[in-house]
C-alpha cells in the first residue's frame, strides 16, 4: 500500500534516534536501594572464649557515629539499640513460594469466582505488527487464555500461515485439517472450522495450516477480497466477547483482511532499537484501511513486550512510546521471561504452564486492563 495521511493523534510516530538513546532518569521499575558501606555495620564483636549457649543470640550495638535510624521490619530502631540478626523481615513474613502460589490460584481461577468485566458488545481485536518476533502470537494466545479463564467467551483466529497460535493452544493444524483458508477461499462457515481448546471451556480457535501460505495469491482475483474474513466472523451464529486475530508479520492481503474485520488494533512493540522503525508504515496502512475500507478501525492498545529492566535502552524506548501514544499504552509491561518461551513447546500458554511466573502475572494484568478499558468506554459498536 502507498502511504496515506496520518490519523489525528498518530502523527510523528517516534523514530529511533541516530545517536542511540540517552540515559534516562528512571530504570524500569525503580533502582535498587544503595548498598550500605561496611563501616556502617559497626565494629566486629569481641572474640568469645567459648561457644555460645544453645538459643543464645548475641547482638553488638551499632556504631553511634551516624545519627540516622536503621529501618528493621518497618520500624525505626535507634543506632544504640541491640538488633538481632534473626529479626524476620517483610519478605520472610511472605515467602516467595507462598506469593507465587497465591498468584497461580488467582490466574487459573479454579473456582470461577473471579470474573473479568465483559464488554457490552463483541470486541474484534487485530494483533498486528509487520516486524517479526515482537510477541504477536504470544500476546494473542496469553490474552485470550487469561480472558477465557475469567468468564469471557473468546475466539482466536490464527491468520499466520506458520500456525504458531494453533500450536500454543494445542489445536491440530496439520495438512487436511479444516482451517481459516477454507473460510477465506471456499466460504466454509467459521463455526465448522473453529475448535474448542482443551481445558478452557470458553476458548475457541480457528487454526491455520500450510495451505494458508497460498491464500495471498489466490485472494488477488477474488471478489471483495479484503472483506472475506469480516463476513465470516459476522456470520458466526455465536457471539463472542472477544475475537483476537493473530496476523502474519507482513502487510499483505491477509493482514488487510484482519484490519477490515477488526474494530481495534493491538500493536505489540518490542522494547528495543528497531521496534520503532516500522511503525510509520504500519500506521499509514491502518489509516488507508480506515479511510477506504473500515471507518471504525482504531489503534486502541499498545503493549510493550520483552522489557529488560536491566537496560537503559528498554526504558528509553518505553518513554518514547508512552510520550507519543499516551493513554493507549497499557500500564502492564511484559518482561523477558523464559517461562513465556518454554510454554509453546508443551502446547500451552504461560497462563497454564507456569501461572505463578512473572510472564503469566504480566499478561494477566494486561488482560485485566484491556477488559476494564473496554467496559469504561462502553464496548465497541
Amino acid at each position: 500500500m502507498n502511504a496515506g495521511g496520518p490519523h489525528p493523534g498518530e502523527q510523528g510516530v517516534p523514530q529511533p534516534r541516530p545517536g542511540g538513546y540517552s540515559p534516562s532518569a528512571s530504570y524500569g521499575y525503580g533502582a535498587p536501594a544503595p548498598h550500605q558501606p561496611d563501616d556502617f555495620r559497626g565494629p566486629a564483636p569481641a572474640p568469645r572464649s567459648g561457644p555460645p549457649a544453645v538459643g543464645q543470640v548475641s547482638a553488638t550495638p551499632i556504631s553511634a557515629a551516624p545519627a540516622a535510624t536503621v529501618p528493621v521490619s518497618g520500624a525505626s530502631v535507634q543506632p544504640d539499640e541491640h538488633v538481632s540478626r534473626e529479626t524476620p523481615s517483610v519478605d520472610e513474613d511472605d515467602p516467595p513460594l507462598a506469593m507465587e502460589a497465591l498468584r497461580a490460584v488467582q490466574i487459573l481461577n479454579p473456582s470461577g469466582e473471579i470474573i473479568m468485566p465483559r464488554p457490552d458488545h463483541p470486541r474484534v481485536i487485530c494483533v498486528a505488527n509487520q516486524k517479526g518476533g515482537v510477541g504477536k502470537t504470544t500476546t494473542t494466545v496469553n490474552l485470550a487464555v487469561a480472558l477465557a479463564l475469567h468468564g469471557n467467551r473468546v475466539l482466536v483466529v490464527d491468520l499466520d500461515p506458520q500456525g504458531n497460535a494453533s500450536t500454543g493452544l494445542n489445536v491440530p493444524h496439520h495438512a487436511g485439517v479444516p482451517d481459516v483458508y477454507d473460510c477465506l477461499i471456499d466460504n466454509v462457515p467459521l463455526a465448522e472450522v473453529a475448535q474448542g481448546v482443551e481445558g478452557i471451556p470458553n476458548l475457541y480457535c480457528v487454526p491455520a495450516t500450510i495451505d494458508l501460505a497460498g491464500a495471498e495469491i489466490e485472494l488477488v482475483s477474488v471478489v471483495a477480497r479484503e472483506s472475506r474474513l469480516q463476513r465470516a466472523i459476522n456470520a458466526h451464529p455465536e457471539k463472542f466477547d472477544y475475537v483476537f486475530i493473530d496476523c502474519p508479520p507482513s502487510l499483505g492481503l491477509l493482514t488487510v483482511n484482519a484490519l477490515c474485520a477488526a474494530q481495534e488494533v493491538l500493536i505489540p512493540i518490542q522494547c528495543e532499537y528497531y521496534a520503532l522503525e516500522g511503525l510509520n508504515q504500519l500506521i499509514n496502512n491502518i489509516n488507508l484501511v480506515r479511510q477506504h475500507l473500515n471507518p471504525t478501525l482504531d489503534v486502541s492498545t499498545i503493549l510493550l513486550t520483552m522489557y529488560d529492566r536491566r537496560t537503559r535502552l528498554a526504558d528509553a524506548v518505553e518513554q518514547d512510546v508512552r510520550n507519543h501514544f499516551g493513554a493507549k499504552v497499557l500500564n502492564a509491561v511484559i518482561p523477558r521471561n523464559v517461562r513465556v518461551s518454554e510454554a509453546p513447546s508443551y502446547g500451552q500458554s504461560v497462563m497454564t504452564y507456569d501461572p505463578g511466573s512473572r510472564g503469566a502475572t504480566s499478561y494477566f494484568e494486561a488482560a485485566l486492563e484491556i477488559a476494564v478499558r473496554g467496559v469504561n468506554t462502553g464496548g465497541t459498536e
